[in-house]
């Protein structure tokens, strides 16, 4: 499930790089989810489990969205700050490719559920913000909140933290990272992150 959801945080925030500097985030988030949607019903490759074709539609249109970075840095907490800039740049590198090789897969899980997103009072200065959004299952049931933590950089704006239903889908690798870095310090875990990456990979061959 909470793949499924992360899935839609990825497809939610689709567009042009102008387009996200100029648009209010919820509003975007609003525009581009009927896009994305359109894009993933129409391609029967992607729905048939094309690896290839789902991966490219998240390198192009989605990850760049993404402040991939300061995910890296939340799902690390204070471990962070034990890292060297060479460290830093593997984790995030390594955390960027799990993130978009775990999801790839998860694009054909896309049928008939619907998003509806809540209003955003944003002001002139904010530069953090959270849109709120209901995903609605085609089945009925419960509607499952999904937040996203939302930056303004001078790319526009970018995701890096998203919650369903109150919990951080980055901060809850903390505990797995913390783990490995226990184990075998920050090189333990960029080479458990590669490890895990690699085994990806070979699963969608």
């Amino acid at each position: 499930m909470f793949k499924y959801l992360f899935l839609l945080t990825f497809s939610s925030f689709i567009g042009a790089a102008s387009a996200v500097a100029a648009t209010p985030p919820d509003v975007l988030a609003r525009q581009v989810t009927d896009e994305v949607i359109s894009i993933i019903r129409a391609d029967k490759d992607i729905q048939s489990g094309n690896q290839k074709k789902a991966r490219e539609l998240i390198e192009t249109k989605i990850a760049p969205h993404f402040n991939f970075t300061g995910m890296t840095q939340l799902a690390l907490g204070k471990n962070w700050s034990s890292a060297n800039a060479e460290q830093r740049k593997a984790l995030t590198a390594e955390f960027r490719s799990l993130l978009v090789q775990t999801y790839t897969a998860s694009l054909v899980l896309f049928k008939d559920q619907k998003i509806e997103y809540r209003p955003l009072k944003l002001a002139a200065d904010d530069n953090d913000v959270t849109v709120r959004s209901l995903v609605r299952q085609s089945g009925g049931g419960e509607p499952v909140q999904v937040d996203y933590g939302m930056e303004k950089t001078d790319g526009g704006w970018k995701v890096y933290n998203v919650k369903i239903g109150g919990i951080s889908l980055v901060e809850n690798y903390r505990s797995t990272f913390n783990t490995e870095i226990r184990k075998g310090g920050i090189d333990g875990l960029i080479a458990s992150l590669r490890d895990k990456n690699r085994a990806l990979v070979a699963q969608a061959k």
